[in-house]
């Protein structure tokens, strides 16, 4: 498969980092960096970020450390020559002086890199050094494409500890040049406070960076953007971001560990703030502060969306949490308001999306497994955090949803779907059958699990019948190895996918931090 058109990742990544080195190195590595007007420059806190790339379109973020103007040039070189230049952004106490600004009317299939500026409000002749980031649009036309996903970053009380090597995987995934990277939730650690040190299993201390606000569960909107910078100050992060587009979805840890709108905090004392929904609402507010993702006018700040990518690939990025009912046992033999996990309206949406998609591949980006049973225990019962509730018969609670959706897939013809996700904290590949399945009326389809990025490894999960899942591959923690290992140990993961232009083949890869490739399947597309 010939990549020739893009600039061999590594290069392009030194490029980058000469070009903005001296605003990073100007960061206060507190993540909180404080104004001082004897520093007459602003200064860009965390680096640059893009995302939400279409073929004619792209948003980019950064963060600066006063009320400033936002400069952005954009140029299809990465020398600058003939930039654009567009028109100026604030940044404002209100977000935390994080900017975002969609880059629009871009050609398909083109290197866009753009270069950041920052205006003192006070002085607009008091300007900060340039952080120059990039990506690539969308193609209109058939090409090779190559893509990965992962989950669970800084999860588990696991900080950046420098001295072995940080959040190595942005490095590893980074060196095989991406086109784009999906964020498959948890995206933070709300929930999981970062200590200066933690002991490992074998005794040894690993030791976090630590930043103002993260040795305790977020609460206040400023401790959910705290979650955010903090992970932005591993440099493998910010250099990842700065190469490579990210398309962000959310789930649990976002907030705190498996919330729904019935979640109860009583009893828990690490929160002063009992009401569940006044945290999702912080959250939600810092989650797209803090990345950049779009939102659209009909429903602001909505996390479920499509990405077109030419005449190869659509992608389905869904929603888990915003939508669902309570957790429960889930056993309902109807769908309601409280078994529901999709929710109607982003399950029309989907079926919609899904129905006038022309691509070859329909890749369903979910945040949480199909046919992994996943319990949110309390009260000394197990309820169903995701979709299975482990009881491997007929379709029940949240499976009914899918199992809607699986059915009428099949009955609309809707082939060359492939489902990737993460949550769990290690590696999986599944194959869905009706002939193994309690729920029969559905076509075959694949589903691979990634993760984490950066947080403790846990499982494997038990399989649900229902739709006939296989494990085919699994890489988790071994019974003598324990749960919650250290990034230390290597259990930490992504995936990698690619589209021939030729072929049409969609290859998946399972990796590790360490760049070992673990599984291998080649898939070969349905005619239409």
């Amino acid at each position: 498969m010939s990549r020739s058109i893009f600039l061999p990742a590594r290069r392009r990544l030194l490029k980058l980092a000469a070009s903005s080195s001296g605003a990073l190195a100007a960061g206060a590595v507190s993540g909180f960096p404080s104004i001082s007007r004897a520093s007459a420059r602003p200064v860009i806190t965390h680096g640059v970020q893009s995302g939400d790339v279409s073929a004619n379109s792209g948003v980019i973020w950064a963060r600066t450390d006063r009320p400033a103007r936002m400069l952005v040039e954009v140029s299809s070189n990465e020398s600058f020559t003939q930039a654009t230049a567009l028109a100026p952004t604030t940044a404002m106490p209100g977000s935390d002086f994080a900017v975002k600004r969609l880059l629009n009317t871009l050609p398909a299939d083109q290197e866009i890199f753009y270069r950041v500026r920052f205006a003192d409000l006070q002085d607009s002749r008091n300007v900060s050094e340039a952080v120059t980031g990039h990506f690539r649009t969308a193609p209109s036309a058939t090409r090779d494409i190559r893509f990965a996903w992962s989950g669970d970053t800084a999860g588990q009380g696991w900080g950046i500890d420098k001295e072995r090597g940080g959040m190595q995987t942005y490095a590893t995934m980074a060196a095989h040049d991406p086109d784009f990277f999906i964020h498959s939730g948890d995206t933070i650690y709300a929930d999981g406070p970062i200590s200066a040190t933690a002991e490992m299993p074998d005794g040894s201390i690993w030791n976090s960076l630590v930043a103002e606000g993260v040795e305790k569960v977020a609460e206040t909107l400023d401790e959910y953007r705290g979650r955010y910078k903090y992970n932005m100050l591993d440099e493998h992060v910010r250099a990842f971001n700065q190469q490579v587009p990210v398309f962000y979805q959310w789930d649990d840890h976002e907030v705190v560990n498996n919330w729904s709108a019935a979640k109860d905090l009583t009893g828990d004392d690490r929160y002063t703030e009992k009401s569940i929904m006044t945290l999702a609402s912080r959250s939600a507010q810092a989650f797209h502060e803090m990345t950049p993702i779009s939102y659209t006018a009909e429903e602001p700040g909505r996390v479920y969306r499509k990405l077109s990518y030419g005449p190869l690939l659509d992608v389905f990025f869904l929603d888990l949490r915003s939508y669902r009912g309570p957790n429960t046992e889930g056993m309902q033999s109807e769908i309601t308001d409280e078994s529901r996990i999709l929710g109607a309206a982003q399950l029309a949406w989907l079926r919609d999306e899904l129905a006038h998609s022309t691509a070859t591949w329909k890749v369903i980006a979910s945040d949480m497994p199909l046919g992994l049973v996943v319990w949110d225990k309390f009260n000394g019962e197990n309820h169903v955090e995701a979709v299975a509730n482990g009881n491997s018969g007929k379709a029940a609670g949240r499976e009914l949803e899918f199992a809607e959706l699986l059915r009428w897939m099949r009955d609309s013809g809707i082939d060359n779907v492939v489902w990737l996700t993460a949550d769990v904290h290690y590696t999986a590949a599944h194959h869905y059958h009706p002939d193994r399945a309690s729920f029969q009326e559905f076509t075959p389809f694949w589903e691979f699990v990634s993760g984490p990025l950066h947080a403790g490894t846990f499982g494997p999960n038990e399989l649900d019948g229902t739709f006939g899942p296989e494990v085919r591959y699994v890489k988790a923690p071994t019974a003598d190895q324990g749960v919650n290992l250290p990034p230390s140990m290597g259990l930490q993961f992504f995936g990698l996918v690619d589209i021939d232009g030729q072929s049409r083949q969609l290859t998946v890869r399972l990796m590790d931090r360490d760049d070992t490739e673990l599984y291998k399947v080649t898939l070969d597309p349905v005619a239409a």
